[in-house]
């Protein structure tokens, strides 16, 4: 099973996929942003897909966007119930691996928004990124940060770029912002490779 989006046109945004921590422990701007986006999804009319859990960054985007009344789905891979803690206030999918919460998120979403997160963000991040370089996917992919969280993610793909091994046209499938509102823009009007 590969993603696929076969249609030239990107149709209307209606389900926005947001990989983003879920530490607790990280800093408050983090978190608070988190928390803004989740209720600016909401206030546009827009459903949150995530990784369904409760804690962290996820936690707290799922949880405003719920309380102001947002349409909200979750994709939580049964071994990590006891770890991310399911929302259970919002709709949501267990599922048995993480290649199958990738492929539903990636599925149920009509572009993708990276809060700052560890690890587990980038390779949800990446993956998404690498379909889009494959031509599997035509969604929006935008990267949101307030303090250049994402800075040195960038200077490593301009780093691939100017090594010959990501071509330069590839820098525009891929958005670094730093307001909601620069994002929710972005997603209006994305770049074309």
């Amino acid at each position: 099973m590969r993603p696929m989006d076969s249609s030239p046109i990107s149709p209307p945004i209606r389900s926005v996929c947001v990989y983003c921590g879920s530490s607790e422990t990280t800093r408050p701007e983090y978190l608070d942003l988190a928390t803004r986006f989740g209720a600016a999804l909401a206030q546009r009319g827009l459903r949150l897909v995530y990784g369904g859990g409760a804690v962290g960054l996820m936690g707290r985007c799922a949880k405003a966007a719920n309380a102001a009344g947002g349409d909200v789905l979750g994709i939580m891979p049964r071994f990590l119930e006891r770890r991310e803690i399911v929302f259970e206030a919002v709709p949501h999918r267990l599922v048995d691996t993480m290649h199958e919460r990738k492929m539903i998120m990636f599925e149920e979403s009509d572009a993708f928004v990276v809060l700052p997160g560890g690890i587990g963000t980038l390779e949800e991040a990446v993956e998404t990124l690498s379909w889009a370089r494959l031509d599997l996917h035509a969604k929006p992919i935008v990267f949101l940060s307030e303090d250049d969280f994402w800075a040195p993610f960038f200077h490593l793909l301009d780093h691939t770029v100017d090594a010959n091994l990501t071509p330069a046209s590839f820098r525009n499938a891929v958005a670094n912002v730093h307001s909601i509102e620069a994002c929710f823009e972005t997603l209006r009007s994305p770049a074309k490779v």
